[in-house]
Order: structure tokens, then C-alpha cells, then sequence
């Protein structure tokens, strides 16, 4: 890559780890298209978008979990199912006649995510589910998670908030938290894809920890960054089309 490519790219994930920590995701999804709108070969998206993962998700968690905003019990369980799934799915490198669509369906569900006019409202009295009811959802998610590269967090979080399962700033602290252990699950399954880790990774990873600072304190101090996750909803279905029609 030439250093303007490479400076654009960085400014861009530092953005999206801003805007995907300020509401408890750690921002794959958003590296994902990134590196798709770049034209960058799949099998170095999906290692590169799990290691920046890992480092975002990582910091993270730890602000949220000074801030008191997580539910430690309900995280663990979603964990103890998604890990092991992660694992397994990590270990299978898919076409691209497979992978693309995947991932253009993935990225138009995090639009959706982010375009939606407004939140679920805030439950009053949240009402966890059974511990193998999070455990079966944490597989599913996991799965999907491994093969496509991502933490999950996309499709954790709506389902823990349309379901009323916990309120919606204690959300964001379980889903970073599942998204760190997913990544790391996700990428230890498959190793070998380390070895296509692009040589600019450094400055990547310089950016998205710049943008994680940002974003969570965004999300800790509680300042609503509603229209600049609209705005990022619009570059993510403009992604999923580039991939799906190339």
C-alpha cells in the first residue's frame, strides 16, 4: 500500500473504533468494509479485523467494567457457549464465492443496527433467560463469529435489547466482553491466518487504540452519538454492495 492509502485506511478505523466502542462494540464489522472498499484480498480481512478487535475490545472492557456497566454472569455464559463454537468455526477458511455474501448480509444487519430511528426502550426490570438459553445463543452467534471474522457483538446486542434481557448501558458492557473472548476464540482457531497479517498492522492498530479511547469514553460518559452511528450505518450498505457485487 502507498502511505496516503495506508494514512486513509487508518484515519477511517480510527473512526470507526470510536463510534463502535461509544456504544460497547469493538468494530470488525467496520474494519470489515473498510478493508473491502480498499479492495483488500479476504484472507488478510478477516485475521486483520480479529486483532484489531482484540486490542479495541480489550480496553473496552476494562472502562466498562470500571464504569459498572456490565453483568458479569449473564457474560459468561453467553462465553461459555460462543468460545468453543468460535474456535471450531475459525479453523474453516470459506470460498469467496461463500464469504462475500456472508459477509454483505453481516454488514447490512449492522446497518440496520445503526440506521434503526431509535434504540429498544430501556426495560425497567430487565429478565435474563435461563443459563442454556444464553449458552445456545452465545454458540449460534459464535459460529457466525468464526467463519466471518467479527466478535459478534452486531448481533448480540439487539438480541439482549429487543428481548429485554438487561438494560441498554449494561448492553454494551456485556457485549464488549463477549466480543473480546469471541476474537480471541475466533482467531486461535485458526492460526495460521496470522501469517497474512498485512505489514501495515502497526498503524492500524495505533489508530483503532487512538479511536478506542474516544469511543468509550463517549459511551461512559453517556453522550448519545446517535447520528454519527447513522452516518456509519450508511458507509456499511455501501460496503455490503461493493462485496456483494464484485
Amino acid at each position: 500500500m502507498d502511505p496516503v492509502t495506508i494514512a486513509l485506511i487508518a484515519v477511517l478505523m480510527m473512526g470507526a473504533a470510536a463510534l463502535y466502542t461509544s456504544v460497547g462494540h469493538a468494530g470488525a464489522s467496520a474494519y470489515l468494509a473498510i478493508m473491502a472498499l480498499f479492495a483488500v484480498a479476504p484472507e488478510t480481512m478477516r485475521p486483520t479485523a480479529l486483532t484489531l478487535n482484540i486490542l479495541v475490545a480489550s480496553f473496552a472492557t476494562w472502562r466498562y467494567w470500571r464504569a459498572g456497566q456490565t453483568n458479569a454472569g449473564l457474560t459468561a455464559a453467553f462465553v461459555a457457549g460462543a468460545v468453543p463454537a468460535a474456535f471450531l468455526a475459525g479453523r474453516f477458511q470459506l470460498p469467496d464465492e461463500i464469504y462475500k455474501p456472508v459477509i454483505a448480509v453481516m454488514l447490512l444487519i449492522a446497518a440496520v443496527r445503526f440506521l434503526w430511528p431509535r434504540d429498544p426502550a430501556t426495560v425497567e426490570t430487565p429478565r435474563p433467560p435461563v443459563w442454556w438459553i444464553a449458552v445456545l445463543v452465545g454458540a449460534g452467534i459464535g459460529v457466525l463469529s468464526g467463519l466471518t471474522g467479527t466478535g459478534g457483538g452486531i448481533f448480540l446486542s439487539p438480541i439482549i435489547l429487543w428481548l429485554g434481557w438487561e438494560a441498554t448501558r449494561r448492553t454494551s458492557g456485556i457485549a464488549v466482553g463477549f466480543i473480546l473472548c469471541v476474537s480471541i476464540a475466533g482467531l486461535a482457531g485458526n492460526l495460521s491466518s496470522v501469517g497474512r497479517l498485512p505489514a501495515e498492522l502497526p498503524w492500524f492498530l495505533g489508530a483503532v487504540a487512538i479511536g478506542a479511547v474516544l469511543g468509550t469514553r463517549l459511551g461512559v460518559s453517556k453522550l448519545d452519538p446517535g447520528r454519527l452511528r447513522q452516518a456509519l450505518g450508511v458507509v456499511l450498505v455501501i460496503a455490503s454492495a461493493k462485496i456483494a457485487l464484485t
